[in-house]
Parts: structure tokens; C-alpha cells; sequence
């Protein structure tokens, strides 16, 4: 089954995990929690590496575990991100890691991409083997 999902998720914690600075950038890491919302009803955790520049954030790299509820359907699974800016224009990526859907969500692929504009919207573009 190809699915498409939309929603929002709200970043519920963000803790600063580490900082190093080097001659022009800044590398971090950090741990994060949401909670999400629309066709994905569920929490998630994420660990990410970024780098800022002079001119603010640059690149980040991540990988999240996100439990819930995707159009019905309940389990787990993991995201990887790859995101950056340049120009005032961001990019934000999801691959979904194959096989790592559980429960109802075992076989889960796809990809998808974040969106931020009066908060943090998500579309997901996914094929799941019927039930």
C-alpha cells in the first residue's frame, strides 16, 4: 500500500548534549523529543550533529526513533535526517530506515521532508504491505 501522510509536531525538549568550537563553525549535538500530529499521532526521540556558522545554522545530520500511530496503523520505526540552508533557503530530508518498522508498521519505507512556516510541518511519502 503507498500511502502519503501530513501533519505538525511540536519539539516538546531540546537539550544541548555537547559543543565544539572550531575556526569558523560551531559542531553540536543534541538530544530531542516531539510529539506529533495529523495523519502520525505519536512521540519521538532524536539525537542530531549540527554546524553553525557566522550566519546561523548550516547543516544538521540526525537519526530519530519515533512510537505511534500512522494512518491506523501502530508501531515503531527510525528516520534518518540530512538537513541544511544556504541563502536563507533551508532543506530538511527524512529517509525512513529500512527495516526498522515494527508492529504494524514492519516493512515500512519511504521518505519525507519537514517544513517550517508557522511551526513544523511534515509530509511523508510511504509504501507499507497491506495488513
Amino acid at each position: 500500500m503507498n500511502g502519503h501522510a501530513t501533519g505538525a509536531f511540536d519539539i516538546t525538549n531540546w537539550t544541548e548534549l555537547a559543543t565544539e568550537e572550531k575556526e569558523g563553525t560551531t559542531f553540536g549535538r543534541n538530544h530531542i523529543t516531539k510529539a506529533f500530529h495529523g495523519d502520525l499521532v505519536g512521540t519521538s526521540t532524536t539525537e542530531i550533529l549540527t554546524v553553525v556558522t557566522p550566519d546561523g545554522p548550516a547543516a544538521y545530520v540526525g537519526v530519530e526513533h519515533v512510537e505511534g500511530t500512522l494512518h491506523g496503523r501502530k508501531g515503531t520505526f527510525a528516520l534518518q535526517h540530512s538537513a541544511g540552508s544556504h541563502n536563507g533557503e533551508q532543506w530538511m530530508k527524512w529517509q525512513i530506515v529500512p527495516t526498522s518498522g515494527t508492529g504494524e508498521l514492519a516493512g515500512l519505507t519511504g521518505e519525507g521532508t519537514i517544513r517550517v512556516d508557522d511551526g513544523h510541518h511534515y509530509l511523508i511519502d510511504y509504501t507499507l504491505p497491506e495488513a
